[in-house]
């Protein structure tokens, strides 16, 4: 395999088209310095604006803002750090992430990401695959570490990918044409930021995608976010516990197919055995046309001090 060349450079600042946003008040992290052959440092600040992150209350609304910043990691790590072209198509395979709750609850400082690349992919010179490993710190405590792989799609190859929902007006037009169905109670604490529906199964929920929802529709898509689809993950297992107080400590998730707009998709959450550590778990799952779609395992810890 063709390694990367180590090179020495200033710290690249980071601009809202590194990290595939429209309002630069969504970009969340400041600059990316490479400190190895793939190894790379990137900044966050979480200043002004966390306001606009999709959050619940106290500690699991960190959590929200916390994947987010991990999220924008991908796209600036494949422009800055890879040469990867703008236009290119980032596809999610799978995403694991185990929060350092009791650091999340405390500090005000900059979070500091050190990430590790592996087992890169790459077809005529060009980065097809990428894995990553994330440690968040802040004040020299753990937010995070996080495990992620994802590949990267040349335009041509997206499009054939996506055959007849390629074309990212029409989806966004089917999507405002369909009625935004009502919010549950007691996933989150804003209107806005509930993206389940309730049904006459109380473990059972339709996705509810708002395309005008300033941070998931940032900028028109022909699918659903996956940052949307880690959401309402959280926001299931947290109904399901209701009223048992608790926040999401890990997360394991597969991305297998993609949610389109045009169509309702069903969320469905289950107990499992507790985890070692004695916390709930859960598993929730995503359909859409009868086809599965996401899965997530979820790890709950009880709140304290939130």
């Amino acid at each position: 395999m063709e390694q990367t060349v180590f090179r020495t450079a200033v710290p690249i600042r980071v601009g809202k088209d590194l990290v595939h946003k429209h309002d630069a008040e969504q970009v969340l992290l400041t600059d990316l310095e490479r400190i190895g052959a793939d190894e790379f440092l990137i900044r966050a600040d979480w200043g002004e604006a966390g306001r606009l992150i999709p959050s619940g209350d106290g500690v699991q609304g960190h959590a929200v803002l916390l994947t987010e910043t991990i999220r924008q990691t991908f796209p600036l790590l494949c422009h800055a750090g890879y040469d990867v072209p703008f236009g290119d198509r980032l596809v999610w395979d799978e995403y694991r992430c185990a929060f350092g709750l009791a650091a999340l609850r405390s500090g005000e400082g900059r979070p500091e990401l050190r990430i590790a690349c592996h087992d890169l992919i790459r077809r005529r010179d060009r980065l097809a695959g990428l894995s990553l490993d994330i440690t968040v710190e802040r004040d020299g405590e753990r937010l995070a570490n996080a495990h992620t792989r994802f590949t990267v799609q040349a335009p041509a190859v997206y499009r054939r990918l996506r055959g007849p929902h390629r074309d990212v007006s029409e989806a966004m037009a089917a999507a405002r044409r369909l009625p935004l169905p009502p919010p549950v109670s007691g996933g989150s604490e804003e209107f806005r930021d509930a993206v389940l529906s309730p049904t006459d199964d109380p473990s059972r929920w339709q996705l509810r995608i708002d395309p005008h929802h300033p941070v998931y529709f940032d900028h028109p898509a022909d699918h659903a976010p996956g940052i949307l689809l880690l959401e309402a993950a959280q926001q299931a297992a947290r109904i399901l516990r209701h009223p048992r107080a608790g926040v999401t400590e890990t997360m394991e998730t597969r991305f297998h197919r993609y949610i389109e707009l045009d169509s309702p998709c069903w969320v469905q959450a289950r107990p499992l055995p507790d985890d070692q550590q004695g916390r709930a778990r859960l598993l929730v799952t995503m359909d859409q046309d009868g086809e599965l779609c996401f899965t997530a395992l979820v790890s709950v810890a009880d709140a304290q001090g939130d």
